[in-house]
């Protein structure tokens, strides 16, 4: 079983790699943040409401007031992309403080919610909510894989980058 710090290691390194991102983010035009590069959600901004949506408005309502939104994957949260991702650092915060209250009796639970289709699903709460940050990961990679090949730089995201550098932190006091 995943333990609590387990999950407040991702929950950290979510907010680590978005606030990477976003900062590499900020060399790219606004064409090409908007610009339809075959991701499932077409652009890099499109891929980042996602998220916000994701995380933000689906996920975390269902973790922590049990309700199960019905707002279609697609639903454009914020129409600015800067804003959409200060929005993504911001509310990651949220995820740290609720993973700090949790209880063992939660973390060895099952989460009951309803996807956004009506299907009704009753999961593993810990490894549901490892869901969540993996998802993360995964439409990052989207990002950085179009950022590449709309010939930008790419910011190292792999978690051993985030472990390095507080590790040098932690040397340096």
């Amino acid at each position: 079983m995943m333990c609590k710090e387990q999950l407040l290691l991702m929950a950290q390194y979510n907010i680590w790699a978005t606030k990477r991102l976003a900062q590499h983010l900020k060399t790219v035009n606004d064409e090409d943040l908007y610009r339809d590069s075959g991701l499932f959600f077409k652009s890099i901004f499109g891929t980042l409401n996602h998220l916000l949506l994701g995380e933000h408005y689906l996920w975390y309502p269902r973790f922590t007031a049990g309700i199960s939104p019905t707002i279609a994957l697609s639903t454009s949260i914020e129409t600015e992309c800067f804003l959409c991702l200060e929005q993504l650092i911001t509310k990651s915060q949220h995820w740290i403080d609720f993973i700090h209250a949790l209880t063992d009796k939660q973390l060895i639970g099952n989460l009951s919610y309803r996807r956004v289709n009506g299907e009704e699903l009753c999961l593993p709460f810990t490894a549901t909510l490892m869901h969540v940050f993996n998802h993360g990961t995964h439409h990052r990679g989207q990002i950085t894989a179009a950022l590449t090949a709309l010939g930008y730089d790419c910011p190292e995201l792999d978690l051993v980058y985030m472990l390095a550098e507080q590790s040098r932190v932690h040397h340096q006091k």
